[in-house]
């Protein structure tokens, strides 16, 4: 027959192994829920950390109130029914100066416009601006009954007209070209048989916004090499020249990447000679 100190050695024993797992859990528990509340965190910390550091390059402005009108554009909303206007507060948080003679359009040749951009200040892309600058590569949505900002699962940069990031990029082109003074340029490619896309934002939104007698002329820089397929006797460009606002002057000139990356590379070279 069990003694009593036996079986009361026995219930401790019970006890103690009870409450060790219940620690347990309970330590598991708050891992999980820490581990979660951070992945959450992360949602927007990531994002906004990124994207203060940017801004922060940029003297004049103030970091903090451009986060809170950049996130009242989309927190809350299905991020497919966030449409262009949403963006404007934020826009007029990121006022900057005209880019007379000195912007630069591009289409279909991103790479070559800002290794340009970055070795020579002669001229001015919308992601060499604040507004580029900041949000360059990034992706961002919200969603409904949620105020954080979340940078996965969001909607690809097709897969709705008004989703989040598309929605931004067209106000912000807007809003660059509605800066463009005097000669503009713009660089497109000769790799493709129509450098002019109908379809491009260039298209649909920036050469729309370039108006007479503002901007004077639009210099087409038509990157080409020996395998291109087109040049400035393209159909497309002939359809750019003819859908300019009256008064604008048009010009096009077929200069190859070599030409472009040398100039680039050497401050002894103007700009304007770059073509």
């Amino acid at each position: 027959m069990e003694q009593p100190t036996q079986k009361r050695r026995r219930r401790r024993r019970l006890v103690v192994v009870v409450v060790v797992v219940v620690l347990m859990v309970v330590v598991l528990a708050l891992g999980l829920g820490l581990g979660l509340g951070l992945t959450h965190g992360r949602s927007s910390g990531g994002i906004k950390d990124s994207f203060l550091k940017r801004c922060q390059k940029f003297n004049d402005l103030n970091c903090q109130n451009v986060w809170d009108a950049f996130q009242r554009a989309y927190i809350n909303r299905d991020p497919c029914t966030v449409t262009t206007d949403a963006y404007d507060p934020f826009i007029e948080a990121v006022s900057f100066k005209s880019q007379c003679n000195r912007g630069l359009l591009w289409s279909k040749t991103k790479e070559v416009a800002h290794s340009f951009t970055q070795k020579r200040d002669c001229l001015v892309t919308l992601e060499d601006t604040p507004l580029g600058a900041i949000l360059n590569d990034l992706t961002w949505c919200g969603k409904q009954g949620s105020d954080e900002t979340f940078t996965s699962g969001c909607p690809g940069y097709s897969a709705c007209d008004n989703n989040t990031v598309r929605s931004y990029w067209k106000r912000a082109s807007a809003a660059f070209a509605d800066t463009a003074c005097g000669d503009v340029s713009v660089m497109l490619s000769g790799y493709i048989q129509t450098p002019f896309d109908p379809n491009s934002i260039f298209a649909t939104i920036e050469v729309k916004r370039l108006r007479s007698p503002k901007v004077r002329r639009l210099n087409v820089v038509l990157v080409v090499e020996k395998n291109a397929v087109t040049n400035c006797t393209n159909v497309s460009l002939k359809n750019l020249q003819n859908i300019l606002d009256a008064g604008i002057g048009y010009g096009c000139k077929e200069v190859t990447r070599d030409q472009i990356d040398k100039c680039s590379s050497d401050p002894e070279i103007a700009c304007g000679a770059c073509w």
